[in-house]
């Protein structure tokens, strides 16, 4: 059905999304999304409408973005044409900021970083992300910032994941565990520590278990070893074990 859909003008796309019954939809915008055509994503900018279609829709339409193995600039293009502006159903922005992120980070790994849309993406989220005020919408830029995985933005994680409240400090040291190691550098280890020791105030036990794994997880240090062994005498059973066993799996 793509291989079919690759060969289809816009107009034909088009027709066949709006004649379609509704339970098949979801199933058409599936396909025209892994399609990525210039036809069918045209299709697909005309057709879904996020002021009127139904949430399920338009989230079939997010997810197969978000999922989507190797896009295209004009996906994301579409993506943030749809998001830009509207007002929205909360479910539906979030699912739509965490794509973006998600598109970001792939096109990225294409080596597409240098792309004009992939710069507005990168903007969209830390512009999003400075004027958030709500703790909910902080942690869903954090996701999506986790999502795209770019080395320019690890300041600003760390920055989150120490200051921030337990939600925003989980989001954060979350997105942190997605980068390689090779960006994980020194500064991002001490961090990490001042978070685990609880060096400036009392973090979740999550956050804590993040910045541990993080710490055994990159070329650790032995004292690191040696720290984390010394605290979980300190700790709930659950958690020290945990520590132990990550421990023992790294040597």
């Amino acid at each position: 059905f793509i291989q079919m859909l690759r060969g289809a003008k816009k107009r034909d796309v088009l027709q066949l999304l709006r004649r379609a019954p509704e339970e098949t939809r979801p199933f058409l915008v599936e396909a025209a999304v892994a399609t990525q055509s210039v036809a069918s994503l045209a299709a697909l900018s005309d057709f879904l409408d996020f002021s009127k279609e139904p949430k399920s829709l338009l989230e079939k339409f997010l997810f197969a973005a978000t999922f989507s193995p190797r896009p295209s600039g004009e996906l994301l293009h579409l993506v943030l044409d749809k998001l830009d502006g509207k007002q929205l159903a909360p479910e539906i922005w979030e699912t739509g900021i965490v794509a973006v992120g998600s598109l970001v980070g792939k096109l990225c790994q294409q080596k597409l970083c240098g792309l004009q849309v992939v710069e507005r993406g990168v903007e969209t989220i830390l512009r999003g992300l400075r004027g958030a005020e709500e703790e909910a919408e902080v942690v869903i830029y954090l996701l999506a910032l986790g999502n795209a995985m770019l080395p320019e933005t690890i300041p600003t994680l760390l920055e989150h994941a120490e200051d921030g409240p337990t939600a925003v400090t989980a989001a954060a040291t979350s997105a942190l565990q997605r980068f390689p190691a090779p960006h994980i550098s020194s500064k991002v280890k001490r961090a990490m520590r001042r978070i685990f020791h609880q060096k400036r105030k009392s973090y979740d036990k999550t956050c804590r278990l993040a910045a541990a794994e993080i710490l055994l997880d990159n070329h650790p240090l032995p004292m690191d070893v040696i720290n984390i062994l010394l605290a979980t005498s300190e700790m709930e059973t659950e958690m020290a074990t945990f520590l132990l066993l990550k421990v023992q799996n790294s040597l």
